[in-house]
C-alpha cells in the first residue's frame, strides 16, 4: 500500500491545480465584475454574455471607463474629457429629454459646458467645481436631493429697462441670450450667476447652486452671489444655512453699495425663525435705504399683530413674582398677627408650694385663685 502514496499526492494536486483553472476561466469572471447602470442607477453584477458574448455593451459602460481614463493633472484626479462619463449632465436633463427613443442619439462631453441633444444645448454651467468654502453647509451638502421650486419673481433682474412692472419675460429668448453670453464671456462669476439666476425661474435647485457653486469657486465673498444662494437655502427651510450666507453677504457689500436686500432677507428669515424684534429692525432698515417698498412693510403689518413671543414670556415673569410677592406678604402678616395674640394674653404660672398647703388645708385651689382674682 506505501507505493500507492505518491500517485494519491500527484493526483491531489493534479485536482487543485484544475480548480485554479477553472476558477479563473472565463466562465466565472462575470461573477466577480460589475457595471454600472446608469437607467437605474446603480451599480449591478455582470453577465457573462456580456462581458465575453457578442454583445459588446461593456465598451460603454460609464464606470469602466472612468477607472480606464484616468489621468493626473496638478496633484488632481481627472477623466479625458473624450471618454468622460456624463452622468451628472444626465440627471439634469428634463423627462422628456430623457426618452428612451433618444437614448441612442445622445452625445455628451464635459469639456463643453453644455448637454447636446440634436441640434439644441442645454443651458449649464459645465462641470461642477470641486470644491468651495461653503461647501459644509447642510443645504449645499444635499444639492442633489433638494425638490424643484420655481421663483418666477426672479426673472425681474432680466426686465428690459423701460419695460412695463407687469411685462414677462421671455425665457427662451433669455436663454438663447444668455448662451450668447456664455460665447462671450465663459468662466466668470457674473456668467454663472445670470445662468444659475436662469434656473431659478425655472425652479431646479441642483442647476441654480451648481452655477453658483462655480461663481464663488472663483469670487468667494461676492454678496450677490451669496446673497441669491441664500435665497434658495430660504425657500428649502435650512434657515441657518440661509441666515450664515445673508449675513456673509452683509458684510461683504461694500460701503457704497445699497444693502437693502440683505436686510430685507434677514428680516424674512429672522421671522420665520419667530425672532419678530430683530426682524422688525432690519425690515425698517430696508425701507429706510429703499423707501416705499411693499413688501416690507407688509412684513411690518403682519408682525404689528402678532404677539411677541418674547413680551409674552416677560409679561408671564412679571405675573408670576407679583403673585408670589402677594404670598410672601399675606404669610408675613399673619405670622405677625399671631405674635401680637399671644403677648396680649396673660401669662399664667403654676406656684406648686401654695397647692401643696392647699391640699393639706383641704381647701380648693380654685377658690384661692378666685379670691385673688377679686382682691380678697
Amino acid at each position: 500500500m506505501t507505493y500507492d502514496l505518491p500517485c494519491m499526492s500527484y493526483m491531489a494536486m493534479y485536482l487543485i491545480s484544475v480548480h485554479i483553472v477553472n476558477s479563473n476561466s472565463r466562465s466565472s469572471v462575470g461573477a466577480n465584475h460589475w457595471r454600472l447602470n446608469v437607467e437605474e442607477g446603480k451599480v449591478l453584477k455582470a453577465d457573462d454574455d456580456l462581458l465575453f458574448g457578442n454583445n459588446h455593451e461593456v465598451d460603454d459602460d460609464a464606470m469602466f471607463r472612468i477607472i480606464t481614463n484616468q489621468r493626473i493633472e496638478d496633484g488632481q484626479w481627472l477623466v479625458d474629457s473624450q471618454t468622460e462619463c456624463t452622468i451628472n449632465d444626465r440627471s439634469m436633463l428634463t423627462a422628456e429629454q430623457e426618452s428612451p427613443k433618444n437614448d441612442q442619439n445622445k452625445k455628451a462631453t464635459t469639456g463643453k459646458d453644455s448637454v447636446t441633444k440634436g441640434n439644441k444645448k442645454l443651458l449649464t454651467c459645465g462641470k461642477p467645481a470641486n470644491f468651495t468654502q461653503y461647501d459644509h453647509l447642510r443645504g449645499i451638502t444635499q444639492r442633489g436631493e433638494h425638490p424643484h421650486i420655481p421663483e418666477p419673481e426672479v426673472a425681474i433682474m432680466f426686465r428690459k429697462k423701460g419695460a412695463k412692472a407687469s411685462s414677462d419675460v421671455d425665457m427662451t429668448e433669455l436663454e438663447s441670450r444668455l448662451k450668447k453670453l456664455k460665447k462671450q464671456t465663459p468662466r466668470t462669476p457674473s456668467t454663472y450667476s445670470q445662468i444659475g439666476n436662469f434656473w431659478r425661474i425655472k425652479g431646479n435647485t441642483q442647476l441654480s447652486i451648481e452655477c453658483f457653486r462655480k461663481a464663488l469657486a472663483i469670487s468667494p465673498n461676492s454678496p450677490d452671489v451669496l446673497l441669491y444662494l441664500a435665497r434658495i437655502l430660504f425657500n428649502l427651510q435650512f434657515l441657518d444655512d440661509a441666515i450664515f450666507l445673508t449675513r456673509r453677504s452683509l458684510a461683504m457689500q461694500p460701503e457704497n453699495e445699497n444693502s437693502w436686500h440683505q436686510h430685507f432677507t434677514l428680516g424674512e428669515i429672522l421671522k420665520a425663525y419667530g425672532h419678530y424684534q430683530e426682524a422688525s429692525l432690519h425690515f425698517q432698515q430696508a425701507l429706510r435705504l429703499n423707501p416705499g417698498f411693499q413688501r416690507a412693510e407688509a412684513h411690518l403689518r403682519d408682525m404689528e399683530g402678532t404677539p411677541n413671543p418674547s413680551m409674552t414670556q416677560y409679561t408671564l415673569f412679571i405675573i408670576l413674582f407679583l403673585i408670589m410677592g402677594v404670598v410672601f406678604g399675606v404669610i408675613t402678616s399673619m405670622e405677625a398677627n399671631y405674635e401680637e395674640t399671644t403677648e396680649g394674653k396673660p401669662q399664667r404660672h403654676f406656684n406648686r408650694a401654695m397647692a401643696m398647703r392647699s391640699m393639706k388645708l383641704g381647701i380648693n385651689p380654685r377658690l384661692i385663685r378666685m379670691r385673688k382674682m377679686n382682691g380678697v
